[in-house]
């Protein structure tokens, strides 16, 4: 079986990206499923890792270009995977515990210094845990963490490719 080029796995990554922000705004316009702040920390990264596997797409790099893509997709995908990982943990915290609903992110970013926004937003609130959506028992943050450590393992392995 030939090996597949490391291009490929460039396609794959952005299409996989692409699709779910795609998804993601279908949710949102169609079904009227707001996101809350997490979920929208999410879409930037994978807006970022995406935007990374398209730009290595086109350059089809040699070696050290493949480790900077690499390195710097799953370094986006693993700070993605740290944003997904803390909405699930309030979506299983105990009802008792989850935070309190803040502010919107809208609000935030005019009201607040950037570093507070982001202590504020990675802290979490309630409309973070909530769950209304579920695709075979698992949640859009559950699924979303899942991917993000695909994605990563997807940079980590273009990195080994040859080009093709």
């Amino acid at each position: 079986m030939p090996k597949l080029p490391q291009r490929v796995f460039y396609a794959l990554g952005f299409l996989l990206c692409s699709g779910l922000l795609a998804y993601a705004y279908y949710l949102q316009f169609k079904d009227h499923l707001e996101p809350c702040p997490l979920c929208i920390f999410q879409r930037l990264f994978y807006a970022g890792t995406g935007l990374i596997f398209l730009i290595a797409l086109f350059h089809n790099p040699k070696k050290v270009g493949r480790v900077l893509y690499g390195l710097l997709a799953a370094m986006l995908a693993a700070g993605g995977a740290s944003v997904a990982a803390r909405q699930v943990w309030l979506q299983h915290l105990p009802a008792d515990q989850i935070p309190e609903c803040g502010p919107g992110l809208d609000y935030m970013l005019q009201a607040f210094p950037l570093n507070k926004t982001l202590k504020m937003v990675l802290h979490g609130s309630g409309e973070c845990a909530r769950v209304d959506w579920r695709f075979l028992g698992f949640s859009i943050a559950e699924w979303s963490l899942l991917i993000f450590v695909v994605l990563a393992l997807l940079s980590l392995l273009s990195m080994r490719r040859r080009n093709g």
